[in-house]
């Protein structure tokens, strides 16, 4: 047996002691020694939907990131496996670390919010690490997560706390900049020379989720919402959404023809900043907000983008800062501005300074454990393939393959 599958074999032992020693545990304790709502109150029975929503989404974000005709089905489980990472261990530190308490949609929907921040964050740096390590990710981002969680609701600044109920700061900012952490820590040059190829068809799969995505927004905004918010909540993340549809189209036309990756990705930018005021303006200020940040969004793909990479020194390979970093900023200020108090501005440079430093020593172990990259962005590392040869090629026998 290689090296290589033994050290495969080793880490998948260690996950079945594991979960067999907890496993012991819930026999011998019942499940009174996790504890599991019934789920009969309204809030449960309405958040159970939700989760549902929120998980779609989650998939949907690969699909958002798909555009890259040789690096598709890496996209999906680098997805899969940051998720699962992610979620396992969130749901491990509620309970042994932060002692949540009784299993409920509540937590549930905490969990899956901690896995699709990160598989916001993987998109700075896909296509430059090795598979395995978007597990290794994921179990250092859940702990990093459940970190700036607990400050956010813990930790006053002028006496308030800071007002972010759909996640401005606590989801887009903190994946944006915990992802550029890690490509700061990796500093892989190579990804500047990623021509990023694309076809009709990787395009479409991305209009496709952006579409998606903007529907189930209102979703992910008020999942965890007390019953009496959950209309104003979905009026101004929708009426947010529909400001940013608009903005977008219009500053991309100014520019000629409409860029179809900058549109799909802007036109998010609505229902990412309208995140933390999302309770606090009616219908009219959340189109405003919309409005200002599509075409914020839509400028920052077209003349950020390129300046910003450069002076880091990394590719933001799939413009993750333009609509989640820039959008987090908005939200942060928006809702500063709108209640009268910088608590969440200042809370925001916080959160950034906790994920960009934890973002770069992880990207260090990423580094240096990744080994010799025969290739970025290409899904020849990690799969077998059986597409038919090229038009004019020698087909190879099953035999000398």
């Amino acid at each position: 047996m290689e090296k290589k599958q033994m050290a495969i074999l080793a880490v998948l032992l260690i996950a079945i002691v594991i979960s067999a020693v907890l496993f012991y545990g819930e026999w011998v304790g019942g499940f009174s020694w996790v504890g599991i709502s019934d789920g009969s109150n309204p809030q449960e029975q309405y958040q159970f939907s939700k989760n549902l929503d929120v998980w779609f989404m989650l998939m949907l974000v690969a699909f958002l990131m798909i555009f890259i005709r040789k690096f598709e089905w890496g996209v999906c489980l680098a997805t899969i496996l940051s998720a699962a990472s992610s979620f396992v261990i969130y749901l491990a530190l509620q309970q042994f670390v932060f002692d949540y308490g009784v299993w409920d949609q509540a937590l549930l929907i905490k969990a899956v919010i901690c896995s699709i921040t990160l598989v916001i964050a993987i998109g700075v740096f896909l296509g430059t690490c090795k598979m395995w390590q978007y597990l290794l990710v994921g179990i250092a981002f859940a702990a990093v997560y459940c970190l700036v969680e607990y400050v956010l609701a813990n930790v006053s600044v002028f006496g308030d706390f800071a007002t972010d109920p759909g996640g401005s700061v606590l989801v887009h900012l903190c994946a944006a900049y915990f992802g550029i952490g890690v490509a700061l820590g990796i500093r892989d040059k190579t990804a500047f020379n990623e021509p990023m190829y694309t076809t009709t068809h990787s395009v479409t799969f991305v209009w496709l989720a952006s579409m998606l995505l903007w529907m189930l927004w209102p979703s992910f905004v008020c999942s965890l919402l007390p019953l009496e918010s959950v209309t104003l909540g979905t009026i101004t993340c929708y009426m947010a959404g529909i400001g940013s549809l608009l903005s977008t189209y219009f500053v991309s036309i100014m520019f000629g023809k409409v860029n179809p990756l900058i549109y799909t990705y802007a036109m998010l930018c609505g229902p990412v900043a309208i995140g933390a005021p999302l309770l606090s303006v009616g219908p009219w200020g959340a189109l405003l907000i919309g409005l200002i940040a599509g075409a914020v969004s839509t400028l920052c793909f077209i003349y950020l983008q390129p300046w910003f990479t450069k002076k880091l020194g990394v590719m933001d390979m799939m413009g993750v800062h333009n609509l989640h970093g820039v959008g987090g900023w908005m939200g942060a200020i928006f809702v500063s501005l709108i209640v009268g108090s910088m608590t969440t501005f200042v809370m925001a440079i916080v959160v950034f300074v906790i994920v960009m430093v934890t973002g770069f020593v992880i990207g260090l172990v990423v580094r240096f454990t990744r080994g010799q990259m025969d290739a970025i962005c290409d899904d020849d590392t990690d799969f077998v393939k059986s597409e038919a040869p090229a038009e004019g090629a020698e087909p190879v026998a099953a035999s000398e393959a």
